[in-house]
């Protein structure tokens, strides 16, 4: 494990080097309430990409995993955990990568794409979709903020059955729950429109599962990526997804360039 320290901010990657100096090198960015070691080690992610001869890099960003957890939420703007990603890729020396994250990874990636897309050899965004064009859904009742839940005195006292899922699944990774209450408020940006992502250039694949709620449908984003493609995983959500041998045959088949270009 290396870590990088940014604005007073420790930060815990790893970075997984083959033997050949020429390997072209992948940085993964996890979801919200996890970590590297989750999202990626143990789902199979690092063995996968090791297996086929790249060099893996992933972080835990700050809030999460083995780095820092500030609790104040000026401590997780959009530019600020962007910058972090970015600031690793330049203190390794990578120059450009494979850039790929998945849910809240996916759209701090899509951020990356679009204000310096010139470091990106590839975009690969998972977990994400149609939902990101539309605006929140209001439930029946009384509405629970992400913060809300993290911050609530049980799981039991959170009706909405997503924001109680993540913060069971927090609770089961160990995680600082007023980090993430923190980190869920202080990172929201400016939303992504269609005419934004018309300028990313970089080639992009977007995956997501079937029964995805969260995400909803990948064409329609990828649709407003010039040339990107979309995978729909069969059978899978938003959890199940990330571990699905499918999802790592579709990165593979992407990267390899068995993919046909996009329209």
């Amino acid at each position: 494990m290396g870590s990088l320290l940014r604005e007073g901010v420790r930060l815990a990657f790893d970075d997984i080097a083959p033997a050949s100096a020429a390997a072209e090198a992948v940085v993964l960015v996890h979801g919200f309430a996890t970590s590297r070691s989750e999202n990626w080690r143990r789902l199979g992610w690092y063995g996968a990409f090791e297996r086929k001869g790249w060099r893996v890099v992933a972080l835990d960003l700050r809030g999460h995993g083995e780095s820092d957890k500030p609790h104040d939420p000026a401590a997780y703007g959009l530019p600020a955990l962007t910058a972090d990603v970015v600031g690793l890729i330049d203190h390794l020396g990578l120059g450009r990568v494979t850039l790929m994250g998945y849910s809240m990874g996916a759209r701090l990636a899509l951020q990356i794409a679009l204000e310096q897309g010139d470091r990106l050899d590839r975009l690969i965004l998972g977990g994400v979709g149609a939902r990101m064009f539309e605006p929140p859904r209001t439930p029946e009742g009384p509405v629970m903020s992400m913060a809300e839940a993290m911050r609530a005195q049980s799981a039991g006292a959170i009706a909405d059955k997503t924001l109680r899922g993540f913060r069971l699944f927090a609770e089961q990774q160990g995680e600082d729950l007023a980090a993430l209450a923190a980190f869920s408020e202080g990172r929201a940006g400016p939303g992504l429109s269609r005419e934004r992502l018309g300028a990313i250039a970089a080639p992009t694949l977007v995956v997501a599962g079937a029964r995805d709620e969260m995400a909803g449908d990948p064409e329609p984003l990828a649709a407003a990526i010039p040339g990107a493609r979309a995978v729909t995983l069969p059978g899978c959500d938003h959890f199940s997804a990330i571990p699905h041998a499918l999802y790592k045959a579709a990165v593979f088949d992407f990267v390899e360039g068995w993919m046909e270009e996009g329209p």
